[in-house]
């Protein structure tokens, strides 16, 4: 079956990949931090941005990919020309950088589902271990993250279950999957929310996550915690939505679509808050000690605080591998549609699906390596190409701008949709999120962690983790070796 004739079966199918793209890790470890640092004022301004930044990125995502049925630079080099595609290769090389460490991510989730099984009838309870040695699960994580063969082994392992699944094709396999995948995610957090809810004190937890305090909407960090968590958790500016898209059949319905994987997607990282927050709150000595622990940061939160909480009930060996198992499962899911990203841009190249996913398995497996050996090179390239989807958003604004927002509006996403937006609304945020890229790029790299662009021996800081020096070159790498391709590119994918 050749990539012209793949398509989803029906909106569900197209539906299910959407929720499978966005539900990823960041749901099930940001977003209960950020929750529980801010409680409903977060969410109030995290469901506002859904509207503003999010769904309209994805609607023209969305558009571009239904109207082409092109990989992500043969649909915006179809949108703006030739001149401009050396963007649509920015937006791709920026996802691959993203897609290159999260099989990674998937290894974590698959090492810690491991640990948690075999602390299942273990001689001696991880409780107590952690009396004995304190630092036991830090040490683990040390060992787990940094150079470790293990957790190589591991990327191999979960790039292998991304090949298998879709060398199958886009129904028989990213659909099959996301048919499991997805509805098991959720029963899993449902369960988890059972049984914290039930622990003394876990109702805290929901108080504290959906307490409004308006004195912290005078604090522009929630405010840029809210967008980045929204576009960073829907998947909006990644191109992984014009890559399904392209899969969608002749009749879909974009403004529907969009705003069910949308609405969906927040659906699911509610559910994590709810699942986490009430365990931490139950199982923290007190409310000050919660949010402490809630702060520790996203990998800290996942793979040391949680599986000591967890240490501290009956049950909780069991409600770990619950818990890991639901980890593993988003992980593996937001994989996928990655990586069906770069066999897109294969088979648009010109390779059958078999040899363009075999292919991309070992150009994930090859240029994961480094993410998977060194936690320092992770983070540098979480950072880079974190911050770096910013520039795609603005890009696909761009591109949206260059057409006529009107214009789009009518001919790619009104086109076959019974759900209808307003224009005016349409056209007035994708202005104001170019306006709000440009905002979140200034903010982002004038933090003090990543506001250097110098060593200490007055060296451009190319190795620092989250240095502007690091982040500029690599962004400027990609953008001129596009710029050099950019003719190469157009002949090839348009």
């Amino acid at each position: 079956m050749t990539q012209q004739q793949e398509q989803f079966s029906n909106r569900w199918g197209i539906i299910l990949a959407s929720l499978g793209m966005a539900i990823g890790a960041g749901n099930l470890w940001r977003f209960p931090r950020l929750a529980g640092q801010y409680g409903g004022t977060f969410l109030i301004l995290w469901v506002l941005f859904l509207l503003v930044w999010s769904i309209p990125l994805l609607l023209a995502e969305f558009g571009l990919g239904k109207k082409y049925k092109k990989s992500v630079i043969g649909s915006y080099a179809s949108a703006t020309g030739e001149k401009f595609t050396w963007a649509g290769f920015f937006i791709a090389l920026c996802t691959l950088g993203i897609t290159f460490y999260y099989s990674v991510v998937t290894a974590w989730g698959l090492r810690y589902l491991g640990f948690s099984l075999s602390n299942l009838g273990a001689e001696i309870p991880l409780s107590q271990q952690l009396e004995s040695d304190p630092a036991y699960l830090q040490n683990l994580w040390k060992s787990v993250s940094t150079e470790n063969f293990g957790t190589l082994g591991l990327h191999f392992v979960a790039l292998s279950f991304g090949v298998f699944i879709l060398i199958k094709g886009v129904q028989k396999g990213l659909e099959r999957a996301n048919k499991i995948l997805i509805p098991s995610l959720f029963i899993l957090l449902l369960i988890i929310i059972s049984i914290a809810l039930n622990m003394d004190g876990g109702i805290k937890g929901l108080d504290y996550m959906f307490t409004v305090r308006p004195e912290l909407f005078t604090q522009p960090k929630v405010w840029i915690e809210a967008v980045s968590q929204s576009a960073w958790s829907t998947g909006a500016g990644w191109g992984l939505m014009m890559t399904l898209s392209a899969y969608s059949r002749d009749k879909e319905d974009v403004t529907l679509n969009t705003f069910i994987g949308g609405f969906g997607n927040n659906t699911a990282s509610l559910l994590a808050g709810m699942a986490i927050l009430p365990a931490v709150f139950a199982l923290a000595p007190s409310e000050a000690e919660a949010i402490n622990l809630l702060n520790a940061g996203n990998q800290a939160l996942i793979f040391t605080v949680i599986p000591a909480l967890f240490a501290q009930v009956f049950g909780g060996e069991v409600l770990a591998v619950i818990f890991f198992m639901a980890f593993s499962m988003a992980a593996l899911s937001s994989l996928l549609a990655m990586m069906e990203m770069l066999i897109k841009l294969l088979m648009d190249w010109g390779f059958e699906r078999d040899g363009a996913t075999l292919r991309t398995g070992i150009f994930c497996l090859f240029f994961g390596l480094p993410s998977a050996w060194s936690l320092d090179f992770f983070s540098n390239q979480d950072w880079v190409w974190g911050v770096g989807l910013i520039i795609s958003g603005i890009i696909i604004v761009f591109a949206v701008a260059k057409i006529g927002f009107k214009k789009f509006k009518d001919e790619y996403v009104d086109h076959d949709s019974d759900f209808k937006i307003s224009t005016l609304y349409f056209s007035t945020v994708m202005i104001m999120n170019g306006l709000l890229g440009i905002g979140l790029l200034y903010w982002w790299l004038s933090q003090d962690y990543s506001a250097s662009w110098f060593d200490k021996n007055g060296n451009w800081d190319l190795f620092g983790t989250y240095s502007n020096a690091s982040t500029l070159t690599q962004w400027l790498f990609v953008i001129l070796l596009g710029i050099v391709l950019n003719r190469f590119l157009y002949q090839k994918f348009k």
